[in-house]
């Protein structure tokens, strides 16, 4: 069930198997609290889900943090907006008695998951970032201490250039964080070969 009940609305799923990290799921521009539910379903059995809805309308379509154009971020606004869903991370481990999480994000919800992994690296457990790119300009941080994360970017991707994917890959191993890069042949939708991907790395966690 849908609830405001925190200061993000939201969705909550409780976990069944004991011991499986939770996931927090970020959607992509347009999505809502329902919108990766079933994905992080498919790729995290289990796991504890817990999926908030952008507070940032765009022609009426949730995202997390304002852009000013194609791939140009407003960075005021995502510190912001970082700062807040860490609040929200917070809230909803003392509401709901859950670890720390790890990240699911696509696209919009992606880049906010980077962002935070490095501005505020305790947040996450780890992140599955899923066609993201570079958040923040200049703003390499050190902290992550190893923290896994599986970036998986398309080659054909019109929205996330090549070399920008690589250079958050780079950005993001120089804070520390153990980085698995994956490049695969598509464009910026989703494939079976993320879904398989993610499960997998999902899986050793």
């Amino acid at each position: 069930m849908t609830t405001d009940k925190l200061s993000f609305i939201h969705r909550y799923l409780p976990g069944t198997v004991p011991g499986r990290p939770p996931v927090l799921l970020l959607h992509g521009t347009g999505g809502d609290e329902t919108d990766l539910l079933s994905l992080g379903q498919a790729v995290a059995p289990g796991s504890a889900l817990l999926s908030p809805r952008g507070k940032v309308l765009e022609n009426g379509m949730p995202r997390f943090f304002r852009r000013l154009a194609e791939g140009v971020f407003d960075e005021v606004d995502l510190r912001r907006r970082i700062d807040e869903l860490a609040d929200f991370v917070q809230e909803a481990r003392s509401a709901y008695g859950l670890a720390a999480p790890i990240a699911l994000g696509f696209s919009n919800g992606a880049n906010i998951a980077a962002a935070l992994l490095l501005r505020q690296p305790d947040v996450l457990a780890g992140a599955v970032l899923l066609r993201a790119m570079v958040p923040l300009t200049d703003d390499t941080r050190t902290g992550l201490d190893g923290k896994p994360v599986l970036l998986l970017s398309g080659e054909a991707d019109p929205i996330v250039p090549s070399e920008n994917a690589r250079r958050l890959a780079s950005m993001l191993t120089q804070a520390g964080a153990s980085v698995d890069h994956r490049i695969l042949p598509v464009g910026h939708g989703l494939s079976q070969s993320d879904l398989s991907l993610a499960k997998a790395w999902l899986a050793e966690r």
